[in-house]
């Protein structure tokens, strides 16, 4: 039986106003919620087109210095033709890393390797190849892509290292040639150590091999570069 007296109406009104005010709270607090979610996405939103239009930025701006840099007088500039995948006249992208290789076939000099790069039918090049007694060609342009590093060419310098044997170690005149060319296009692209690579890191593929199948000797390379480096500042 409903209680209609006074006390009874007083404290059903007091549930019912209870209820509407938890009511009130759960909407205010999903409101609450629904703005600084809404807010959060903008946030990140924004944040993401910051960070993309910098990295535009920063890339546009490698591109036209990658097309204007004057190549030191120690490296002997011997650009091949344009004719199809070895060289495409392909512009790069940008520049995020610097990829070590080492050449298919040891005992060969940089000049054997920059000429195979050079004929028609040919299909893989590197911007420049480091010789057996220390000497750099560049065959391919800063500002275009090569043919090495798999589908990182478009954003990527390629080193190609010749070595004396089949266990892939550099001899001393590669080696400090290597050291000294690496650091020079890290200094030229704002680039670090951290940010030469192997071809091992993009494909698994073993190359360089002896910088592949020793971590130890890899970082000691990183090393040399980082303390080269240290001579530009």
């Amino acid at each position: 039986m409903t209680d209609y007296s006074y006390a009874a109406r007083m404290k059903r009104r007091k549930r019912r106003r209870r209820k509407l005010i938890i009511k009130r709270l759960l909407c205010l607090s999903f409101l609450v919620l629904l703005i600084a979610s809404i807010c959060y996405g903008a946030v990140r939103i924004i944040g993401s087109k910051n960070r993309e239009e910098s990295k535009s930025i920063q890339a546009e701006s490698q591109l036209q210095k990658a097309s204007n840099i004057t190549v030191p007088d120690w490296v002997d500039v011997q650009i091949i033709k344009i004719h199809g995948t070895a060289r495409s006249g392909k512009k790069l992208t940008a520049v995020k890393n610097i990829v070590i290789h080492y050449v298919g076939n040891p005992g060969t000099t940089a000049q054997n390797n920059r000429d195979f790069f050079d004929k028609s039918d040919t299909e893989v090049s590197s911007h420049f190849v480091v010789g057996l007694d220390g000497e750099i060609i560049q065959c391919v342009p800063l500002n275009e892509k090569s043919a090495a590093s798999n589908w990182r060419n478009s954003d990527t310098i390629s080193v190609e290292v010749c070595h004396p044997d089949e266990s892939g170690v550099f001899n001393q005149a590669s080696y400090n040639s290597l050291i000294r060319l690496t650091a020079w296009l890290c200094h030229e692209f704002g680039l670090d150590e951290e940010d030469v690579i192997r071809h091992y890191d993009i494909t698994g593929k073993m190359c360089p091999l002896y910088y592949a199948e020793h971590e130890d000797k890899w970082e000691d390379l990183k090393n040399d570069v980082k303390k080269e480096l240290g001579e530009y500042n």
